[in-house]
């Protein structure tokens, strides 16, 4: 997976849409580290406050994101019946138990019934769900109820593959290998398929949706 980086120069205006409180973000990050015995006021962390709210001003956008926005209109009334995958959607994601990062990749696949969503928007829902404080059991019934909801498909299923988690406890501090949970909304999936092996034809092509 590619490795996730900040921007430390983001706009006021994308600060803004973020709609976190910035200036008591850096308060509380100064404190944590008056807490942790650090000083904040040293040469590598002087400018360390301003750097992780602007961080979390990323990393949790999805709060505000606007779904509606993010589908702009590429939702097509389409004659297709065929199952649609889309496999390898990496997301990171903040596991809210200890705000640590946790990454992995996503498989959606639904049957539509009568509409289509633009190949290209998928992997956008999952960054809106990802990008906040998750567990991954929650994130996984989320794509597949936002997708049930807006598509009315026949049938969605969505699996979570978890790369790398947070770190837990035990006396080992070992990370957990890759989890792959059932799919959270599989009692709504009316066909029985291995999102992660199974093979399924295009409906157009991401250029045309």
């Amino acid at each position: 997976m590619e490795l996730l980086d900040f921007d430390d120069d983001l706009t006021d205006d994308q600060l803004a849409a973020s709609q976190i409180d910035g200036p008591q973000a850096e308060e509380s990050i100064a404190h944590l580290l008056k807490a942790l015995g650090e000083n904040p006021e040293r040469d590598g962390l002087k400018n360390t406050p301003r750097r992780v709210a602007r961080m979390y001003s990323e990393l949790l956008a999805g709060y505000h994101m606007d779904p509606v926005a993010m589908i702009n209109g590429a939702l097509f009334d389409v004659k297709y019946d065929e199952m649609v995958i889309v496999r390898d959607i990496e997301f990171y994601s903040m596991c809210e138990h200890h705000m640590l990062p946790f990454m992995g990749r996503v498989h959606v696949a639904y049957i539509p019934d009568g509409k289509v969503l633009g190949i290209s928007k998928i992997p956008r829902v999952v960054d809106m769900y990802a990008r906040r404080l998750q567990v991954q059991e929650r994130m996984t019934r989320q794509i597949a109820d936002f997708l049930r909801d807006l598509l009315k498909p026949q049938g969605v299923a969505v699996v979570v593959e978890v790369a790398d988690h947070a770190v837990r406890g035990g006396p080992a501090r070992q990370l957990d290998p890759p989890v792959r949970p059932e799919p959270v909304r599989s009692a709504e999936v009316d066909v029985g398929v291995d999102v992660t092996e199974g093979t399924a034809a295009d409906v157009v092509d991401d250029e045309e949706l």
